[in-house]
């Protein structure tokens, strides 16, 4: 297992490999280490593998690099979730451009009921702040996992006002997990991990480039059931974020701002243009989403209790069945993922479940059994 892992990593250090064609090398080789040992004339095969690729694997120059950083991470108490490991965040799973593996730090648990996420200017203003914190202290009700990017602005302030009220935030970094950016967050990132912690697709030391920000964003919108635009200009990461998210089909909401508000440009552009729902309170927003209908059941005991009878139903029905009973609610991408089946076949059989009073269909795009 420790040997996988290893070559995993190595995986994502060879140049010229992303994490798709990652996810086709392991498909096709049966895992990380029987890729390198593969021969040449298998991999050329494989979809996204040239002949460049290929001599890229075969000379094995990242597998030194690899089994270093996999023990700085076991001496530094880095976590390594890999994305065949039951550890990797579930709502991350179905997703095509997902991480292959996460770096975290901290108590929290990536797979809560619900998963809130925060996003905005840098540039907050005074209404902003202050929208921000009402908003946080609205939410601690439905306990949720609240997720930002450790950013200045709405993020910072998203997260400062989870720790004032005892909710857990995980902030999603740019950089590696010992390189805290900005530097001035160090004290509230060392706060969050008695409650929430840091998470990174990127290995220890790596600094906060540029187009690593992009990156960052999709995996705040991937771990979110819903995205909570607080203020955000014509132009910026809240607006890739938003971008991710629909590809992910997440709801969106924005705050309204003030009519000629450069901080407000952007979110009021999201509403005009139906890319957001509007945001009036957190009330509304649990509405919206099912949360005051929905009953979350967490302890895997209290599943095994359900008695639901497949009798009579179809094998892949009965199979969604199985595993909407084993989840309790879940995504269509996630129910997609366990089951194997293309999302047109299982769209179907939910409609056809739905109209048999077996299913029902809530706010973003989550089913459960009635």
């Amino acid at each position: 297992m420790e040997n996988e892992k290893v070559c995993t990593l190595a995986l994502i250090h060879t140049p010229g490999i992303g994490s798709v064609t990652i996810r086709q090398l392991i498909g096709y080789c049966g895992g990380a280490s029987e890729v390198f040992r593969s021969a040449y004339r298998k991999l050329i095969k494989i979809p996204g593998v040239g002949e460049k690729v290929a001599r890229a694997i075969l000379a094995r120059d990242s597998l030194n690099m690899a089994e270093e950083e996999y023990r700085k991470c076991i001496d530094s108490g880095t976590a390594l979730h890999f994305f065949t490991d039951p550890s990797f965040p579930s709502r991350l799973k179905p997703l095509y451009d997902a991480p292959v593996v996460l770096y975290s730090r901290g108590t929290f648990d990536f797979n809560a009921a619900r998963t809130v996420g925060i996003v905005g200017t840098r540039q907050i203003s005074e209404y902003g702040k202050a929208t921000a914190e009402a908003i946080i202290k609205e939410l601690q009700p439905y306990f949720p996992l609240v997720v930002s990017g450790l950013a200045y602005g709405v993020d910072i302030t998203a997260h400062r006002a989870c720790l004032l009220h005892h909710i857990p935030t995980i902030g999603v970094m740019a950089s590696g997990l010992d390189v805290v950016y900005p530097s001035s967050h160090r004290r509230t990132a060392a706060e969050m991990m008695e409650n929430g912690g840091l998470v990174t697709e990127n290995a220890l030391d790596t600094k906060p480039d540029f187009m690593r920000f992009p990156a960052r964003n999709r995996i705040i919108a991937g771990l979110s059931d819903v995205i909570i635009v607080i203020e955000s200009a014509k132009k910026g990461g809240s607006l890739i974020t938003v971008e991710f998210a629909q590809n992910y089909h997440r709801d969106v909401f924005a705050v309204p701002g003030m009519i000629g508000s450069a901080q407000s440009e952007g979110c009021n552009a999201l509403i005009r243009d139906h890319k957001a729902s509007i945001f009036t309170s957190v009330a509304d927003m649990a509405h919206a989403m099912g949360w005051n209908e929905m009953e979350t059941i967490n302890n895997t005991s209290e599943r095994a209790q359900m008695q639901v009878s497949f009798d009579g139903f179809t094998q892949d029905e009965g199979q969604i069945l199985a595993l909407l009973k084993q989840n309790g609610t879940i995504q269509i991408d996630e129910l997609s993922w366990q089951s194997g089946m293309h999302l047109n076949k299982l769209a179907t059989l939910l409609l056809n479940l739905e109209f048999q009073g077996m299913v029902r269909s809530m706010p973003g795009k989550k089913y459960g059994l009635i």
